[in-house]
């Protein structure tokens, strides 16, 4: 069984900052409340010994999204076994909050603005605060982390000294640690997200998967002359997907911005590459080969097209989409099988240049402890549980004897997870009792991503859609952090370039808008300031390549 191992190597994603509303607090260089949390005692006196459980205290506010495999079956992440015994294992009585599914960033922006800040506030702090970390912590919404690390985390400061890469990445230009991250642990755990189709259908139709645009056209054709009423469906509003989408990949550009062969930033969706995937769609979508309720789909209406048979190809994660639609579809029919497929590429027998690849840290679903904590110390330290040895088995496997049993040195998840005796799919199983299945302040275990795939073609996936399938790691940029300044110039240019160029490739691939007025259509971008956002991408680029 594969150990835990980091990979080092694999570049992060681009900063395109999401829209919000206004971000409350007033800037200062740094918060009052940080200086007098944070510094270490004066005098340099030794810490005290310390050890978990940490005795009584207040309790603390933990803000955070309730993620769908956890709200099938509990209205907040406090009634898990998994954050009842978190509170156990470190002493720390939490309250946690959750927005409304959906409603993530909007009441995100309201919190800010109303200023009473939960303690702890779980968000791509890197991604989606205007004006990126930096700017966060000189609003005075978050505080530096570094002083913390040092006098409360030996944990997360152990970590970090034997992992320099992802050191480099979880701190901003200015050299603050903002966040408890959640890190991918290895390679194999970059690599989740793909393409899947019908196995049995192309068995039944003596087809090879398809590894080209070209053999995609042909699967599709064949699938919708069998009576498929959308051959290729996926949840095309979910950013992260639209970021993935490997038919993009397939004419070597991306929708925003990647890592060009001059060690450049560029913005892909301006490329000559660019449309000529909008063709390839509106090709598509003209012959019913596309789903033609695209525009607004969402994870549940996507499931049940797959599982019912009204669909043959999607993209998604190999466990959430890929097990859980077997595991339905096989009720009633026990012919379904869904195979994943590589990166496509325009040449047969070629290795795609492009493609999508997870990243050791990508901002996603971090711990920032906000300006209204009052007892820092207690916060940091539940944080860092969680990167120790203790911690890390317990985010990961949950408890022994119960979620899982060492065997031969190695954690076993037990029927309780993977056969649940109350029917419940894995995911939703494993939801129950760890954090490792779905992001968080932890480093995330390899060894748990072995076990919750539990059908051939989901073991195969990471090689298919790993570096066996593209080079995209190479065109991947690192998480920079572009000063506040830079971010907020940066962030006013580009919701509006995202927003335009997200509306205009759907009245391309539709054809309410016709692919002759592509060049208008980056003529505009232009005059939108792309020249000026690109600028600070590099510039910001050129500052995370010297730290």
């Amino acid at each position: 069984m594969k150990k835990n191992k980091v990979m080092s190597l694999i570049l992060a994603a681009s900063m395109t900052a999401a829209s919000l509303a206004g971000c409350g607090g007033g800037a200062a260089e740094e918060p009052a409340a940080t200086q007098a949390a944070a510094k270490p005692a004066e005098g340099g006196a030794a810490p005290a010994e310390f050890s978990y459980p940490m005795a009584a205290g207040d309790k603390l506010t933990y803000w955070a999204e309730l993620t769908t495999t956890v709200s099938a079956n509990f209205s907040n992440l406090g009634e898990t076994p998994f954050a009842k015994g978190w509170m156990e294992n470190t002493g720390a009585d939490i309250e946690f909050l959750h927005p409304p599914i959906g409603q993530l960033r909007e009441q995100f922006s309201l919190i800010l603005a109303d200023g009473n800040l939960p303690d702890m506030m779980e968000f791509n702090w890197m991604k989606d605060y205007p004006g990126g970390p930096e700017k966060a912590i000189k609003d005075g919404v978050i505080i530096p982390l570094n002083d913390v690390f040092d006098q409360y985390c030996p944990n997360i400061k152990k970590y970090l000294a034997e992992h320099p890469d992802i050191d480099k990445m979880i701190k901003t230009d200015e050299g603050h640690y903002y966040v408890f991250p959640f890190i991918r642990g290895d390679e194999d755990l970059c690599n989740t997200i793909g393409l899947m189709l019908r196995e049995d259908w192309l068995k039944e139709l003596n087809l090879e998967v398809p590894e080209t645009i070209d053999e995609w056209h042909t699967v599709l054709t064949a699938f919708k002359e069998k009576g498929v009423d959308c051959p290729l469906t996926f949840e095309y509003t979910n950013n992260q997907y639209l970021d993935a989408n490997p038919f993009v990949f397939a004419f070597d550009t991306f929708r925003s911005f990647y890592l060009g062969s001059d060690g450049k930033a560029h913005f892909g969706a301006t490329e000559e590459g660019y449309k000529n995937y909008l063709e390839t769609f509106h090709q598509w979508y003209e012959e019913g080969l596309i789903d033609p309720d695209i525009a607004t789909l969402k994870n549940d209406q996507v499931s049940a097209k797959m599982t019912n048979g009204n669909a043959g190809a999607a993209m998604g994660q190999a466990g959430s989409r890929m097990g859980t639609w077997t595991s339905a579809a096989v009720q009633t029919n026990p012919d379904f099988v869904l195979k994943a497929a590589p990166q496509p590429s325009n040449e047969k027998g070629k290795k795609a240049e492009f493609g999508y690849v997870e990243l050791p840290y990508s901002g996603r679903a971090s711990v920032a402890i906000t300006t209204s904590c009052k007892d820092v110390e207690r916060a940091a330290r539940l944080l860092d549980w969680a990167y120790g040895e203790e911690g890390h088995m317990y985010f990961n496997f949950g408890t022994e004897g119960v979620s899982y049993e060492m065997k031969d040195g190695e954690p076993v998840y037990t029927d309780e997870i993977l056969k649940n005796p109350k029917g419940l799919p894995v995911s939703q199983a494993m939801s129950s009792y760890i954090r490792g299945n779905y992001n968080g302040p932890l480093v995330q275990d390899v060894r748990y991503l072995d076990q919750y795939y539990t059908i051939d073609s989901q073991k195969e996936t990471p090689l298919v859609w790993g570096s066996g399938s593209s080079n995209g790691a190479a065109h991947m940029l690192p998480p920079v952090t572009p000063t506040a300044d830079e971010s907020k110039e940066f962030s006013t240019i580009m919701n509006e370039i995202n927003t335009y160029r997200d509306e205009m490739t759907l009245k391309f691939i539709f054809g309410t808008e016709d692919l002759a007025n592509f060049d208008q259509y980056v003529a505009n971008i232009e005059k939108m300031g792309i020249a000026r956002a690109t600028e600070i991408q590099n510039a910001a680029l050129e500052r995370y390549n010297a730290r």
